[in-house]
Order: C-alpha cells, then sequence, then structure tokens
C-alpha cells in the first residue's frame, strides 16, 4: 500500500509538472468519456432500469390483432369477454385516452384524461398517493361519478393539499368527487390529469363490438404461467369470440407483447447502434491518448534508464506509468460526468420527444459505475501501449533517443498504426452520418400532399350544455367557423374530424357499390377517413386533381358525397372514372357519391413504410355525420388554419374568437403542421444529429492525432531533414516528404475504414431512407473529407521541416 501512495504521489507530481500534456490528455479523454456515459445514461433509462411498478417482468400488453394491423386497438366487449374466460391473468386492465374541460376554477382547461378500469392501479401494483383506487362498483353505467388526479394535476392547481381527497371538481359539466391521487407520468400512456372509470363511459360507439376507440389493455400474468402459456390460452379466447360472433370477431386474433418490449419498440435497435458508435470515439480518444504518452515517453528514456541502472526492474516502472495513466483517466472521467450532464440535459431538451422513458433518464448509479469502471479500464488501455516498451529495454536504444539523434522505427510504426486505427474508426462514424444526413435530406424533399407553411392545427371542446342534440351543435360549430375565419390573417378555415394527417388514425370500413357487403369485419376493406368542412382543401393547399370538392351546400339536408384521394381511386378503381360511383360506407352506415379526387397525404409520416396495405383516404362532409356521432365531436372537434404569415402568436386570437361562440369553450393542442411533420421524423434526426456529432469530434480527434505524430515526426526527423537540405533538397522536396508520410497514413486508414464501414453500415440499413447502405456517393464524399482534413493536418508540420536550417543543425551535430 505504501508503494502505490508512493506511485500517486510521484505521478500527481509528473502530471503537474507537464501542466500542457496533462490538460490535453485529460480534455481529449473527458470528451471520450463524457459522451459515453451520456449515450450510456439514456440506455441504462431506456432499455436496462426496470419498469417503475411491481414485478414488472408479469406486465404485458394485450392487442387484438386484425388482417390490417398486428397491434391494435380493443373493444370494450372483447375486453370484458378475455377477462372473464382467460385464467392466465391475476388482473387485466382497460384504459383509453380523452380531453376533458376542466371548469369552475377560473378560465376553462383541457385537462388530459385516462379513462381506466377499476383493476387498473391493482394490475400494476401502485398505490395511490393519497386516497384510495377505484372500486368495482364505481366501474358500471351508472356507478358514482369519481375520480383520481394525477401528481402533476394535484401539484399544480391544488399545491398538493392532501384535503383534495373527497371535494369535487368539474370535467364537460359533471361534479366528480376526488376520491384520491396517484402518478400522473406512466412510461406506456400519455401524462394523465386525471384518471376516471371506463366502466362508466355508456355511449353506444363504445360498447360496440365493431369499434376499438383506442382502447388499449395491459395485463398482469400470475406467477406460474409463461409468456407462451398465456399466448396460448389467448388464442383460444380469440378462436371462442370468432365463433360466437363471427360479424365482428371472425378473422381477429390476440397478441402478448411484454410491456417493456412494446414501451421501447424501434428505439433499442437505434440506441444500441448510437452506443457502439460512441465506443468509436473513445477508442480514437484511447489511441490519440496512447500516442501523447509514447510521445512523452520519449522525453523520459534517460529517467527510465537510470532507475533500471538504480535497480528498478520493468515491472516496477510499468506499475508507475499505469498509476498515470490511470490518474489521467480518473480526472478526464471526473469531467466527463460534466460533459456528460451537459450533452445527456441538451440530448433531452431537443431529442426528447424521440425517445420512450425520457423523465427515467439520468446520471443514476449505473451510470456512475460504468463512468468509473469505463475511466480506469481507459487509463489501463492507453497506458498499457508505452508501458509494455519497457518490458525489454534497450540500453543503447535509449540512449540514442536520448540524445535525440534517432528514434525507435517500432515506435514509430506503432504510432502511426494507432493514427491509422483511429482515421478507419472515424471514417465508418462519418460514413454512418452522412448516410443519415443524405436520408433526412431525402425525407425533407418527400412532398406530404399538403402545403405545411402557415398552417395551424388546435381543437375545440365545446361547453356540455351546448351537446343538447346534433342541430344544436351543427350550428354552433358553424358560427365557430364565422368566429374563428374572421381573426386577422386567417385565409381559410376548416373543422376537421377522425384523422389529422401524422397524429393518428382513424379507419372506417367500406365496400362499392353493387358489391355485396361483405360478411363481416375481417374480410372488409378499410380506409383512412376524415371527416371535414369545405375550406380544407384551400386549408391545407391538397390539390384537387378530378371534380370537385365539397361546398356549403354539402351539409345534413343534401345528397351524401364523398371525395377520396389519388391512392383510392388507382386500387379501388382502376381504369375507370370513380366520379358519379356510389360507395357503401359501414360504421356511419351511409351510400355518398364520389364528387371528386384529390392528392395523396403522406398520412403515416414521410417516407414511412408502416401500413402499406392502409394508403387509401377518403373524405367525408362533417356536417353530414349521422346525429348520433356528434355528441363525441362535440367533446373535442379539430381545426386547420391557414394565415397570411406566420402562425406564432395566433393563439390568443384564436381563443377570443372561439369565447364569442362559447365562453366555457377549451381551446386545445395548437401545433404548427411544420411541427407535427418534422415529428414524423424525428428518430431518423436523432439518430442523424448523434451521429454526426460523433464523427465530427472523431474527425476533429484524428486530424489532432494525425497532426501529433507527424510533429513528432519531423522533431525526430530534424537532424535528416537538415542533412537532406544540405546536400541540396528543395523545400519541395521536404514539403512532400513529410506530407506524403502524412498522405500514407490517411490512405491506409481511409482503406481500412471504407471496408469496415461496407460491412457494418447494414446495421443501419432500416434507419436510411432513398440510399442503400453502401452508397457510393457517401463513401467518395468522405474519403476525400478525411484526405482534406488529413492534408491541412499535415500541412502545419510540413511546414515547420520546411523552415529547418541545416546550419543550425549540424552545428549541434
Amino acid at each position: 500500500m505504501r508503494n502505490f501512495w508512493q506511485d500517486v504521489v510521484y505521478a500527481s507530481r509528473m502530471l503537474w509538472k507537464n501542466a500542457g500534456f496533462t490538460a490535453v490528455a485529460i480534455l481529449t479523454l473527458a470528451l471520450g468519456i463524457g459522451a459515453n456515459s451520456a449515450l450510456f445514461s439514456v440506455v441504462s433509462g431506456v432499455l436496462l432500469s426496470p419498469l417503475p411498478f411491481e414485478s414488472p417482468d408479469q406486465l404485458t400488453m394485450v392487442y387484438a390483432t386484425t388482417p390490417m394491423f398486428g397491434r391494435s386497438s380493443v373493444t370494450f366487449p372483447n375486453y370484458l369477454d378475455w377477462k372473464k374466460d382467460s385464467s392466465s391473468f391475476s388482473a387485466m386492465a382497460a384504459f383509453r385516452s380523452d380531453n376533458y374541460n376542466l371548469t369552475g376554477m377560473g378560465e376553462p382547461e383541457r385537462v388530459h384524461i385516462h379513462m381506466v378500469s377499476a383493476d387498473f392501479f391493482p394490475a400494476l401494483g401502485i398505490q395511490p398517493m393519497a386516497g384510495r383506487n377505484f372500486r368495482p362498483e364505481e366501474d358500471v353505467p351508472g356507478g358514482a361519478s369519481v375520480a383520481i388526479l394525477g401528481d402533476g394535476l394535484w401539484k399544480r392547481k391544488f399545491a398538493r393539499a392532501p384535503s383534495i381527497v373527497g371535494q369535487n371538481i368539474t370535467m364537460n359539466g359533471i361534479s366528480y368527487t376526488v376520491v384520491g391521487v396517484a402518478r400522473g407520468l406512466m412510461p406506456f400512456m400519455s401524462a394523465t390529469d386525471v384518471y376516471v372509470p371506463i366502466g362508466q363511459w355508456n355511449d353506444p360507439t363504445f360498447r360496440d363490438r365493431h369499434i376499438g376507440m383506442g382502447t388499449r389493455v395491459v395485463g398482469r400474468l400470475k406467477t406460474e404461467v409463461s409468456m407462451q402459456q398465456a399466448q396460448a390460452e389467448m388464442s383460444r379466447v380469440a378462436e371462442s369470440l370468432a365463433a360466437t360472433y363471427p360479424d365482428a370477431d371472425k378473422g381477429m386474433g390476440i397478441t402478448l407483447v411484454p410491456l417493456k418490449t412494446d414501451i421501447v419498440g424501434d428505439v433499442r435497435g437505434t440506441l444500441l447502434v448510437l452506443l457502439g458508435a460512441v465506443s468509436f470515439v473513445l477508442l480514437i480518444a484511447c489511441a490519440n491518448v496512447a500516442n501523447l504518452l509514447l510521445a512523452r515517453s520519449t522525453g523520459r528514456t534517460r529517467e527510465f534508464a537510470i532507475r533500471a541502472a538504480l535497480g528498478a526492474g520493468p515491472w516496477r516502472v510499468i506499475r508507475q506509468l499505469l498509476t498515470e495513466s490511470v490518474l489521467l483517466s480518473v480526472a478526464g472521467g471526473l469531467l466527463g460526468l460534466v460533459v456528460a450532464k451537459i450533452a445527456m440535459r441538451t440530448v433531452l431538451t431537443s431529442l426528447g420527444d424521440a425517445l420512450p422513458r425520457a423523465d427515467e433518464i439520468g446520471l443514476d448509479w449505473r451510470v456512475l459505475l460504468f463512468t468509473g469502471l469505463l475511466s480506469i479500464m481507459t487509463g489501463i488501455v492507453f497506458g498499457l501501449v508505452p508501458a509494455m516498451r519497457l518490458l525489454r529495454p534497450k540500453l543503447s536504444e535509449t540512449m540514442n533517443e536520448a540524445g535525440g539523434r534517432g528514434s525507435s522505427g517500432k515506435r514509430h510504426r506503432l504510432q502511426k498504426l494507432l493514427v491509422t486505427s483511429e482515421m478507419a474508426l472515424a471514417v465508418v462514424l462519418l460514413i454512418g452520418a452522412g448516410l443519415m444526413i443524405r436520408s433526412i435530406a431525402l425525407l425533407g424533399g418527400i412532398n406530404p400532399g399538403f402545403d405545411t407553411r402557415n398552417v395551424m392545427s388546435f381543437s375545440v371542446s365545446l361547453s356540455p350544455n351546448a351537446a343538447e342534440n346534433a342541430g344544436t351543435l351543427r350550428a354552433k360549430y358553424r358560427e365557430g367557423l364565422r368566429q374563428l375565419g374572421s381573426v386577422p390573417g386567417v385565409q381559410s378555415i376548416s373543422m376537421l374530424g377522425g384523422s389529422l394527417p401524422m397524429t393518428g388514425d382513424s379507419e372506417v370500413p367500406f365496400w362499392r357499390e353493387g358489391e355485396a357487403r361483405p360478411q363481416n369485419q375481417a374480410d372488409m376493406t378499410f380506409a383512412l377517413f376524415y371527416l371535414v368542412s369545405p375550406g380544407y382543401t384551400d386549408a391545407m393547399k391538397i390539390p384537387v386533381q378530378h371534380g370537385r370538392f365539397f361546398t356549403e351546400q354539402d351539409d345534413e339536408h343534401g345528397p351524401q358525397v364523398a371525395v377520396i384521394d389519388a391512392a383510392f381511386a388507382r386500387k379501388y378503381f382502376p381504369n375507370e372514372d370513380p366520379v358519379g360511383k356510389h360507395l357503401n360506407v359501414g360504421l356511419l352506415n351511409t351510400q355518398p357519391l364520389i364528387i371528386g379526387v384529390v392528392g395523396h397525404v403522406e398520412h403515416w409520416g414521410l417516407g414511412s413504410t408502416a401500413n402499406e396495405n392502409l394508403q387509401a383516404q377518403l373524405y367525408l362532409p362533417v356536417w353530414q355525420v349521422p346525429d348520433r356521432f356528434w355528441p363525441l365531436l362535440a367533446n373535442g372537434c379539430g381545426y386547420v388554419v391557414r394565415t397570411s404569415g406566420k402562425t406564432e402568436g395566433l393563439g390568443k386570437d384564436l381563443r377570443e374568437a372561439t369565447a364569442r361562440f362559447d365562453a366555457n369553450a377549451a381551446v386545445y393542442e395548437m401545433r404548427p403542421m411544420e411541427e407535427i411533420v418534422a415529428g414524423s421524423i424525428s428518430s431518423q434526426r436523432m439518430t442523424m444529429i448523434l451521429l454526426s456529432v460523433f464523427s465530427a469530434l472523431a474527425l476533429v480527434l484524428s486530424a489532432i492525432g494525425i497532426y501529433g505524430v507527424i510533429s513528432y515526426l519531423v522533431g525526430q526527423r530534424t537532424h535528416e531533414i537538415g542533412i537532406r537540405v544540405a546536400m541540396g533538397a528543395s523545400r519541395k522536396d521536404v514539403l512532400r516528404l513529410v506530407m506524403g508520410d502524412g498522405m500514407i497514413i490517411a490512405l491506409a486508414g481511409a482503406g481500412v475504414g471504407l471496408a469496415a464501414a461496407l460491412g457494418l453500415t447494414r446495421l443501419i440499413a432500416k434507419m436510411i431512407y432513398g440510399v442503400s447502405a453502401s452508397d457510393p456517393l457517401t463513401f467518395a464524399g468522405v474519403a476525400i473529407l478525411l484526405m482534406g482534413v488529413a492534408l491541412l493536418a499535415c500541412y502545419v508540420p510540413a511546414r515547420r521541416a520546411m523552415s529547418v536550417d541545416p546550419i543550425i543543425v549540424l552545428r549541434y551535430d
């Protein structure tokens, strides 16, 4: 132990004595370790940390499967039968999201609610923070109006007062008694302000076995039941329901997905690729510091020789060098934690929406342990490089190098090999970043089918007393369109029900006029549907390709009409004109006449290959929606508005206009369409940004590495260069000599990196769009960039070599 502390003290003194070298080494390591710690904190929070529930491995999502969707929402009647007919689960709970108007507490506020079954919190193993959970007798039609607050609303509106339990709040005109407070942020749900019992909702559409209404199901497996056993049982339940209710459930299945797998989704592969990429940065940093230590060891050869002459064995000196390198890496690790904290905060601020479980990401004990182990291992790895050279010291070589008359060719080869490796790793990262940059550029060039500029979407929920009947609601919304359309700067506006591009989906079954109605739901053909008013194509700038779009005459009193998109026309009306044909539309039970064809909209996101079998789009006049569905529209109807300028600052005017036709209406979810479209490629953008940062860091470190090696070689060959100049070598000859050494290293690194990239870029093949993983343009561009950076890095030491004065050099010979 005494020898250990002696090594630490001596190492500290040596590092302090060489402050410039120490600062550069620590900063280099801090960047590498910090980047790795930051990304590991993301991986830890998203992939490694257990879910914040009791026995989370027993939790699973239970989805319906249809011929169109591998994971579909569940109809409430089916959920009730699943729960009744299965024995694999200790609990099975249903939930769905919605928005309610919270009134009676100042300005009306739109709160995000989740309808949940009574066993929702027990299934997750969550105890309320105050009060109690829902009771089974409350989770039925006609049950007591009770609510559980999410802790976010509890803090925001009630200052965490425990006395809120037992008090009443008013939502959608109904008084709810608060019976508890629970966690409002769940990793598999959107943030919740209020929970209400799902079984109380008695809307006929929700109780229809054909309609899912966005209901999802989570279950907790019994301890003795495996996932495979539960899946087998639920498959039998699906077969039984298909036989009992063939019209609704034939062809339907049930699939179980572990809750954590469902939450993480495709992000797992992306994060693992990024973790591999950032490890390349650390390897480059290690190679750089190893080169610094090799160069530094040249100045210490006499010291080592003297220590050896005094009886110190090679292992004693190696231990000392390893102590110094570990001290450097630990200091780099501590500074790296600061870098990681800043980097992680930046990533979460700018890219948090693309990450699941973002609220669980932080510098926890796993990250601290990872950083500590990484720092120690890093110190050992880069410290071994110069240390191992001392196992077989040659005194004559040592004294010769110490006199500055030459250097070891093996050392030069080792330094060149390290820089070659740096360049190769940088090439791989640059190519990965280049492919992602090209993908984002191509995705950004895709026409979404509408003009996103100066368009905002928002929603309005009317006060409950306006929802008396469909006629009242239609009149109210017509007045709302008039008031909102009169806002200064508004050019066009439209109501919107059903689907809004890139934010969700609503499907409706249909079949052509003259065709027999499919016998069951599984045989139905579906289309995305949009319930809109006449100004929709003007607001979104969707081109009308054939026929016409809706006018004010296409109201509840006029003939039923519909407009389809180009994809619908190509698939279901090939080689014929669809205008003038009728459709049978299920769910709504209408037979509209097709009056026009509009351009196709990229509903699923830019460049998305998801749901390729559901691309057909059907537009219906919102005024012709059957009366029984208008209460659903009253609870929240969307709008799109096009303005003459930027949409910033429009919210205040829209709220004032809304208050003129309904003082208690709530305006919410205001989002520019440019933001929505950008969000559709947020995952690819996150990968591009992080890969670009890593590759830029790798390129800088590699440039520093090649600069350092060439500078060192120039210093070691000053005597040789002086002799060459004395014998007639020109400045160009010296330049060519030095630049040639550097370019050989860069070419070797580029060659190895290009070969490695051919194999490694296949790992991101599913993340890129419009380019192949071996895109020759990207590969060539990266090679040219690397050669350019290498030339610049070599030029500075080459200029210094060109200025060598042979008289001064030979004077000291």
